[in-house]
């Protein structure tokens, strides 16, 4: 099959809906390979109903539907043992490993710093920085041992280069995973290895599109609803939208992964519709 990532496997977390399940299929369609992985349940922290079984079976369905290969196992990106086999397993059937999206994580219900309880702050760091940094220990050996270079990307979010007020342990997950991307950058260029990070603006999934968002930023409405925040969301871009899709993405998740970047790494992408420059 010819594409861009033609020949390539790609491990991609928080594959079963949104924008993990986006990037699986875009990559699909560009020759890709997949091991996909999600815990599918309820996290800690979470203010909206978690991805399911059902739903990363259809991630493997719309893969397969591409006549691509995909190893779909479910994890947590707090269990490195079982990351870990994960990963052993989709290079063990798939033959190898050349691409990692660190996507997984979670969102967050409004809250001031200094009221957060100590466990809600721990779960959304151990979660949307040390799974990232988990998911990137699991694999950095499999590509290191292809010989072929290959390419970290994490994603981090617009909240990882600029601060929103009631969101301090996610911000401070997002911004830490920056640090991260950095240090990694330097350490794996001599094998060949990129590292990046993507910030997305607002992204039309279940993370961003519901009840406890909504209530985050429109904290003046008693019952805000989707309709509402956009009317927010709008004035939070310089381009006159509210929102992105999830493949605005993955597109960008494409770019970075692709031949087309090789010589991209250290790099803080913002796909955000100008969010950073208001």
């Amino acid at each position: 099959m010819s594409g861009r990532l033609a020949g390539k496997t790609a491990f991609i977390t928080g594959a079963a809906r949104g924008q993990g399940r986006s990037h699986a299929v875009r990559m699909a369609q560009e020759g890709a390979n997949i091991i996909a992985v999600d815990v599918c349940k309820d996290m800690p922290g979470m203010a909206y109903v978690g991805a399911t079984e059902e739903d990363l079976a259809e991630t493997v369905r719309l893969v397969e539907q591409l006549d691509r290969r995909i190893v779909a196992v479910q994890a947590d990106v707090r269990d490195p043992e079982a990351l870990g086999a994960a990963v052993d397993r989709g290079v063990t059937e798939l033959g190898g490993l050349n691409i990692v999206s660190a996507n997984a994580g979670i969102g967050c219900a409004p809250h001031q710093a200094h009221e957060l309880s100590m466990e809600t702050w721990q779960d959304m760091l151990d979660i949307n920085l040390t799974g990232a940094w988990t998911t990137a220990k699991v694999a950095v050996p499999h590509l290191i041992a292809g010989g072929q270079g290959g390419c970290i990307v994490f994603t981090s979010s617009g909240a990882g280069l600029r601060a929103y007020p009631n969101t301090a342990h996610y911000t401070s997950a997002k911004h830490g995973l920056v640090g991260l991307m950095r240090t990694m950058a330097l350490e794996l260029a001599p094998h060949f290895i990129r590292v990046n990070t993507i910030h997305p603006t607002n992204v039309d999934t279940p993370m961003i599109m519901n009840d406890n968002m909504y209530r985050l930023f429109c904290p003046d409405l008693p019952h805000p609803n989707r309709d509402d925040f956009a009317a927010v969301a709008l004035t939070m871009n310089a381009l006159p939208i509210p929102w992105v899709e999830p493949v605005d993405i993955s597109n960008a998740l494409l770019f970075l992964t692709s031949d087309e970047a090789r010589y991209i790494t250290g790099v803080t992408l913002p796909v955000d519709a100008g969010n950073l420059i208001r």
